[in-house]
């Protein structure tokens, strides 16, 4: 064939390229289009039956097609389907139209803030209340519960009381003062001291809030009355106590006497115990009688009767406030009020006539529970004008103090739970003294 030459019609050549030419056509009528996604399939997707599927639409011209793989479409601008798809940032959080509900959160959050603060402030009040705090304007605390102390003294002038009683050299207080020492007693001394009160006070007990147990003269508190522990009971009292419990009572005993006479500088073997010294058991039930208000203000060694009291001693009468614990016939301790005619503060008498605490020179207790863990409220008070100054009870330690109006006193009203401890009174007249409990 000569090149440029056109074919003649009908040859060979002319019908091939014709066909060529027609096949071009078929493939691209067969050649699928590119197609515009439907804009129902940006709208938001309707659950069926409300006018959405999320089956697309298919052309019937399109024919068939050979399945492709292909990226998910490109949303349009501004539809609810790339709000949809794009994540979702703080800052177009606040833009979009949850926006109000970050405001709503956050006043939330505060109102339940200021609800607990409320609830913490009346809880802090409550428990304040409990403890009996500050109901006789105290200010300071001379030993506080979280404190472990091997010693602390504070030194206080002497009252003119020890003037009106027979004087005994190296042993009648020339030193005044009151200490605190946590080294005297120890955990497992004090714990199994307490078990000793248990198992007295479980033979009684007294109707209201305050009883006391006297292992010396029998004493025990029984509802409103007293019984001597030894003649009620009789030969049972062996089964109660053993033997280990009178030579721990023995032991724990003598260690107070010469923390006693180290601190005040005096001998140990000049004190002597006397009486009454006793267990306590106190709690928050309501006082039945005289003997279960524990609370009242008082000085424990009381002055010759007709001499002019010292002017803290008036003091305490005058405001209602009672003697020391005043022993009557059965043995018993008046601890609180002993009143007369009229309601006015007495001095309690026996047969024998007044009987009144000129034995006292040295007081201790030792404390066998923990304040705000045992109990609440039931601390001890020294009562000073101006000032008081609390000790806190922690189970083995001992508080003694000299036993003049320099020391007025008292005891908190418990609040909640049980206040254990034992009260181990010393005297330098050898007259007074009594006798170490034992088994008989």
């Amino acid at each position: 064939m000569v090149l440029g030459a056109r074919p003649a019609p009908g040859s060979r050549s002319a019908v091939d390229c014709s066909g060529l030419a027609a096949a071009r056509v078929e493939r691209r009528a067969r050649r699928p289009r590119a197609r515009v996604p439907p804009a129902s399939l940006f709208l938001p997707r309707l659950g069926p039956g409300l006018g959405g599927s999320r089956v697309r639409p298919r052309s019937a011209a399109a024919g068939p097609m050979a399945p492709q793989r292909r990226g998910a479409p490109k949303a349009l601008e501004g539809s609810g389907g790339a709000d949809r798809r794009r994540p979702t940032s703080a800052g177009s959080f606040l833009l979009s139209g949850k926006s109000g509900r970050a405001p709503r959160e956050a006043r939330r959050k505060w109102v339940r803030a200021g609800v607990l603060g409320a609830c913490a402030a009346l809880a802090g009040l409550l428990l304040w209340g409990s403890q009996g705090a500050d109901d006789d304007g105290v200010t300071e605390v001379l030993a506080g519960r979280g404190e472990i102390l091997a010693g602390r003294f504070i030194e206080v002038p002497c009252s003119d009381d020890y003037d009106g009683h027979r004087r005994f050299e190296g042993c009648s207080p020339r030193r005044c003062g009151r200490g605190v020492s946590d080294a005297v007693i120890t955990q497992e001394e004090a714990r199994r001291m307490r078990s000793i009160a248990e198992k007295g006070l479980a033979l009684g007990g007294s109707d209201g809030g305050a009883s006391i147990l006297d292992l010396h003269s029998g004493a025990l508190s029984v509802g409103k009355h007293f019984v001597n522990l030894y003649r009620y009971f009789g030969e049972k009292v062996q089964n109660v106590f053993s033997e280990e419990d009178f030579q721990l009572y023995r032991e724990v005993r003598r260690k107070v006497q010469h923390a006693i006479a180290q601190a005040f500088g005096i001998s140990a073997a000049a004190l002597h115990l006397t009486k009454p010294t006793f267990f306590s058991r106190i709690n928050s039930t309501a006082a039945r009688t005289a003997h279960d208000e524990y609370w009242h203000a008082h000085v424990d060694k009381v002055v010759t009767p007709g001499r002019p009291r010292p002017a803290a001693d008036r003091r305490a009468l005058t405001s209602g406030a009672s003697l020391p614990p005043v022993p009557s016939e059965r043995g018993h301790a008046c601890w609180a009020t002993c009143r007369g005619s009229g309601g006015r503060p007495r001095l309690a008498s026996t047969a024998r006539g007044p009987v009144t605490y000129g034995s006292f020179d040295y007081t201790s207790l030792l404390y066998l529970s923990d304040y705000l863990h045992d109990f609440g409220g039931g601390r001890f008070v020294f009562l000073e004008d101006g000032a008081n100054r609390t000790v806190e009870p922690r189970a083995g330690r001992v508080s003694f103090f000299t036993s003049g109006s320099e020391n007025l006193h008292r005891v908190e009203k418990v609040r909640w739970g049980t206040r254990y401890a034992i009260t181990i009174a010393f005297t330098c007249n050898p007259d007074h003294a009594i006798a170490d409990p034992a088994v008989t």
